[in-house]
């Protein structure tokens, strides 16, 4: 199915998604962020559509937005149908706290008539209480239920470009929740732990929950949840998938975690490396180890590498040393021969 320009499911890439923080609202600060969002790789961005203040700043977010747009509505099935006029390129809706069945059937059909999909979003704190009481509290199993139930409710309508997540703050119970779900259906799956933390732990939490299901192919778009800039949230996707090796997206650094061996400062200057690394968008591995041993033997496949000991360093590319500069010089000889192997790929890409 398709999301603006962009295709979910089936054989296309995993997307990477974000939600704006700022007030709708303010039309500005909204696009000002999606623009952000873009230059840090994201492809889709999701909105809070909760007053009509947020409703009214719709048409010109979709308008000036660089990202398809994805409304997040809850409660009022009156705003998800203003956002569908608005142009918006999915509607996040959780089916059962947004009427009865002739509303959310007005919704299906306003979807409907605009060829956007419906993204049934069910968390460990949005189950119905028929399944609480069920399963006596928010059990994976209960969020599957749930979800699938909504998605049986949009069937029954004649709607099928759904798209279905079922989040949990606990990795574990998102990993079992998704595992459920993908063996009872085949619609996309939007990827996330909600409410993970801040950027260390959620992150951690993320990748656990990510790496599971995305290496047995369960996932179809993913969005890490920080309390942190959304940028941040698009950095630490990415950076999962290429730990998968499922998307290659800017470089990819390499670094040792230091020993007694090491003879060179080497943690700033890996943080150093990691930082102007930030600036570029080739697909480089790179590698910044701490000694002879670590050096360009165990990181023999990385295109370009620094190491070194007692003052003095060598680059490498591919295992074969290039030079040998004083320690103080490593960082600008690395990204020297970067840029020679940056010019040299798009020569190349001339012929």
């Amino acid at each position: 199915m398709s999301v603006g320009d962009r295709f979910i499911g089936g054989d296309a890439t995993v997307l990477v998604q974000s939600m704006s923080n700022k007030k709708t609202k303010d039309v500005e600060e909204v696009l000002k962020q999606t623009h952000e969002l873009k230059e840090a790789g994201c492809e889709l961005v999701r909105v809070a559509v909760n007053t009509p203040e947020a409703v009214d700043a719709l048409n010109a977010i979709v308008k000036g937005s660089p990202l398809p747009i994805c409304a997040d509505v809850h409660f009022d099935y009156k705003m998800a149908l203003a956002a569908i006029k608005a142009g918006v390129h999915k509607v996040r809706i959780n089916p059962g706290n947004i009427g009865d069945k002739e509303k959310v059937k007005l919704v299906v059909n306003a979807a409907k008539d605009r060829g956007i999909p419906i993204r049934i979003g069910v968390n460990s704190g949005s189950i119905e209480k028929r399944l609480l009481e069920k399963y006596g509290h928010p059990t994976y199993e209960a969020a599957v239920e749930s979800a699938l139930g909504q998605a049986r409710l949009l069937e029954k309508l004649e709607f099928n470009d759904i798209i279905i997540s079922v989040k949990f703050s606990s990795a574990l119970n998102t990993i079992q929740a998704y595992e459920l779900l993908s063996e009872k259906c085949d619609y996309p799956l939007h990827l996330g732990v909600t409410e993970a933390g801040t950027k260390f732990p959620g992150t951690v939490k993320s990748s656990i929950a990510f790496g599971s299901l995305l290496s047995r192919g369960i996932g179809d778009t993913i969005r890490v949840s920080l309390t942190d800039d959304p940028v941040e949230e698009v950095k630490v996707a990415f950076e999962i998938l290429k730990g998968l090796e499922i998307r290659a997206h800017g470089p990819i650094l390499i670094s040792c975690p230091t020993c007694g061996r090491t003879e060179i400062d080497l943690i700033p200057l890996a943080k150093k490396v990691e930082q102007k690394l930030s600036e570029f968008k080739e697909p480089l591995k790179v590698a910044v180890m701490g000694c002879v041993v670590n050096g360009p033997g165990e990181a023999a496949e990385a295109d370009v590498g620094i190491t070194g000991g007692k003052g003095v360093g060598i680059v490498f590319r591919k295992g074969k040393v290039v030079c040998k500069v004083k320690e103080e010089e490593l960082f600008t000889a690395l990204f020297a021969e970067i840029d020679k192997i940056i010019a040299e790929k798009k020569e190349g890409e001339k012929k």
